[in-house]
């Protein structure tokens, strides 16, 4: 099971019942949050996630909005006795954004790790988790991210009975592990079958329509995406600026056929984005304006 919440879904700036856009996930005992704007620990302790967990900060580019609640974060982590290691993936000068911000959060009881992305896109794996960033088109250089949660095949009995492998030893080829029996080798693929279906979540924000965003976000159990605009008539500023519209998201949405699609990131003039769903679900019908807090358990499905 994969557990997403949608801590906040303002863009530009927190306002009283908005707070800015990030992503949390949690799964198997991992925690990765995808960018960190002013008061995204108020969100994690409105929803009662604890930040302490979290192995992965991901961010999609180095506007303030995205990134200046880190160093509080950290420090607050550090006041949890956390000691495990904390890795932040980001785009090019991460390295030099993380340590500006670490000025006033220097003492930390934990190893803070920089991964700047490389190219285009890059693949980032965790055993059975991965996550895909891929690049974007805003006025900085900006990606969204993909996360995959892997699923094998199942474990056939009577290949195993065939193959004479103790019990003993079918849990941890269940698990992916080789095993060694009487001077024998027995691997994973010998008794599991294909792979299945795993879980999926895209999450891509601040950027104009690209071709990248369809490709990642094929389908896809859950596509959050930005949605700047509802009302009509917005599509220049849209241009201009580099960001999008409910429309315009909708059709990304239709194209990627993913299963459900969340509205975020909306501009702090548009105070109710629900007023314009019945026109965006005309395009493409299971779409939900993203509200704080907002959370779903995917699952995976036999």
């Amino acid at each position: 099971m994969l557990d997403v919440c949608l801590l906040g879904t303002g863009g530009m700036m927190p306002l009283p019942h908005r707070w800015l856009t990030a992503l949390m996930t949690r799964y198997n005992g991992h925690s990765i949050l995808i960018d960190c704007g002013e008061g995204t620990q108020i969100a994690l302790r409105e929803k009662g996630w604890s930040p302490k967990p979290i192995d992965i900060i991901c961010f999609t580019h180095f506007h303030a909005d995205h990134v200046s609640g880190l160093p509080g974060l950290l420090l607050t982590m550090g006041n949890a006795e956390r000691t495990e290691p904390l890795l932040i993936i980001g785009p090019k000068g991460l390295e030099r954004v993380v340590s500006a911000m670490r000025t006033i959060s220097p003492e930390l009881p934990f190893p803070v790790e920089c991964r700047e992305i490389e190219g285009d896109c890059q693949t980032f794996t965790f055993d059975d988790l991965s996550i895909d960033a891929f690049r974007v088109n805003h006025n900085v250089l900006c990606y969204g991210y993909s996360i995959r949660v892997s699923r094998r095949g199942q474990f056939d009995i009577s290949r195993a009975a065939a193959l004479g492998i103790d019990r003993k030893y079918w849990n941890p080829l269940q698990k992916g592990m080789n095993v060694e029996s009487d001077g024998k080798i027995f691997t994973p693929d010998m008794v599991l079958g294909p792979e299945r279906r795993g879980l999926h979540v895209t999450y891509t924000t601040d950027t104009r329509p690209t071709q990248s965003i369809v490709d990642n976000a094929k389908d896809a159990d859950l596509f959050i995406c930005e949605g700047m605009y509802g009302e009509k008539g917005m599509e220049d500023k849209a241009i201009s600026h580099k960001h999008m519209t409910f429309q315009e998201a909708a059709e990304l949405a239709a194209k990627a056929q993913v299963n459900e699609m969340w509205l975020t990131h909306y501009s702090p003039s548009l105070v109710r984005p629900e007023e314009f769903m019945s026109d965006v679900r005309k395009i493409f019908p299971n779409t939900m304006a993203g509200k704080d807090g907002k959370s779903r358990d995917l699952v995976f499905k036999d």
